[in-house]
């Protein structure tokens, strides 16, 4: 018979967390019924079903997570994995964006986010012992270098994963979402070109990072086009120090500058303050472009014209794509490797 028996609910009650034999008494069913109802399987009947979820709510049950985690083969859990230093993680609006954004996508799920920090340039062995030990349904990867070994990990493991921006290795086997990198600094440099700027020189960022390498190629193909020299180049590390220091040795080797394409916001605010301190105006003597439109962006002096980096909409494609390949995990056939790529847009302010 299916239903409550009097007084059970009551005692299950006093005597301190609900079982789930309790629920299978209070309901009326067996326990095995009461496991396949609560783990929404399909062999129980709509009568024990509602039964079970009747007993659940008087009872105030609640499922042990790691025993439900046997039976399903699920743990409820994605990993975001950023293999960068704790200061630039905290430092960088693009993580607290990429956080954001793959929140929403899970918002609607019972997936919960776990953060794993990789620490560029450490072993990646404890990472790679988390991701490969069943902690988690799935992962994103956020922020690629060359060295990274994760990429091929994730591959071979068979774990459900998505990148956050083109993975320099296996790229035709991970599903990734990114921005138009390239075409992002063929805009920025397009509109420099455009405003009369004769000597344009650029901060590129790591040369080990895919994005960086992909927006260097896009000033270096926008100059060929404008019959521009190409040699005003240095690099930074996408943080305000290193745009700085970038900027300085871009200064001493090449006076004549009159404009610079600068990788990321954070750089280009470092660039401003190398800037103001050497005498130069932004943008009578330096017309500077940005990338990524951060909120640093609209807060410098003067504010940063700058091409558009969507990484909370990027993150939210790929949580998306995370969760349909987790809903496919086990079937017979490897899901096809996905790639959406958005669209960059620049946004003109007063630098340039």
């Amino acid at each position: 018979m299916v239903g409550s028996l009097p007084g059970m609910a009551d005692a299950a009650v006093r005597r301190g967390q609900p079982t789930l034999e309790d629920v299978a008494a209070v309901a009326g069913v067996s326990r095995s019924t009461a496991s396949r109802a609560i783990n929404g399987e399909a062999k129980v009947s709509p009568q024990a079903r509602a039964a079970v979820a009747d007993a659940v709510l008087q009872l105030g049950f609640t499922p042990n997570q790691a025993a439900r985690t046997l039976v399903t083969q699920r743990t409820n859990a994605v990993a975001l994995v950023i293999p960068e230093p704790d200061e630039r993680i905290v430092a960088d609006p693009f993580f607290g964006a990429a956080i954001q954004g793959l929140s929403l996508a899970l918002a609607e799920s019972d997936l919960q986010l776990v953060l794993l920090m990789a620490r560029m340039g450490g072993s990646p062995e404890r990472t790679v012992r988390y991701l490969r030990g069943g902690h988690v349904d799935g992962a994103v990867i956020a922020s690629h270098h060359q060295a990274d070994d994760l990429e091929r990990t994730l591959v071979d493991s068979r774990l459900p994963s998505v990148s956050l921006g083109r993975p320099w290795h296996l790229p035709d086997r991970l599903s990734y979402v990114d921005t138009d990198n390239r075409l992002g600094g063929e805009l920025a440099t397009e509109h420099l070109v455009g405003r009369g700027r004769r000597c344009i020189g650029t901060v590129a960022g790591p040369v080990d990072m895919t994005a960086a390498e992909d927006r260097l190629i896009g000033w270096r193909s926008a100059m060929a086009r404008a019959g521009r020299p190409a040699g005003a180049v240095e690099y930074g590390d996408f943080t305000t120090a290193g745009g700085a220091e970038a900027m300085r040795r871009l200064l001493a080797a090449h006076p004549d500058l009159d404009a610079v394409f600068i990788a990321s916001d954070l750089m280009a605010a470092g660039a401003l303050a190398v800037l103001r301190a050497a005498h130069r105006q932004v943008p009578a003597d330096i017309a500077l472009v940005g990338y990524d439109d951060s909120a640093v962006a609209a807060v410098t002096d003067p504010p940063l014209t700058t091409v558009v980096n969507p990484v909370a909409a990027m993150a939210r494609t790929a949580g998306t794509i995370l969760l349909e390949r987790i809903g496919r995990a086990g079937a017979a056939a490897e899901p096809v490797a996905e790639r959406v790529i958005f669209p960059p847009e620049l946004v003109i302010r007063a630098s340039a």
